[in-house]
C-alpha cells in the first residue's frame, strides 16, 4: 500500500494508510484500544491517539520533573508536517 504525497493533508489518507505510516515510523498499535499507538525512541517515548478530528500525542515523562507533554495535530495538516512535529520528540 502506497502513501499519498507527503504534502497531502492527513485527512486524505485512508485509515489503513495512516496505520501503515505509523508502523513505518516505529509505532506499535495497542491491541485492546486500536486507536492508540506507542513509540519508544532513545531519548523519549510517547502515546499517540487517533481521535475524530486530530492526532493527540502524549510524551511521557518529557519534562525534568516527570510531567508529560500533550500536543494535538489536526488531520488538515500535511502528513509531512505532522511527521516532523510528532517524531522529532518533545
Amino acid at each position: 500500500m502506497s502513501l499519498l504525497s507527503p504534502e497531502a493533508p492527513l485527512y486524505n489518507h485512508t485509515l489503513p494508510q495512516i496505520e501503515q505510516w505509523l508502523k513505518d515510523q516505529g509505532c506499535e498499535q495497542d491491541t485492546s484500544q486500536l486507536h492508540c499507538w506507542r513509540i519508544q525512541r532513545l531519548h523519549w517515548q510517547a502515546e499517540l491517539s487517533l481521535d475524530v478530528e486530530q492526532i493527540t500525542v502524549r510524551y511521557i515523562n518529557a519534562i525534568e520533573n516527570g510531567q508529560d507533554i500533550q500536543r494535538s495535530f489536526k488531520y488538515s495538516l500535511s502528513r509531512e508536517d505532522i511527521e516532523q512535529a510528532v517524531f522529532s520528540g518533545p
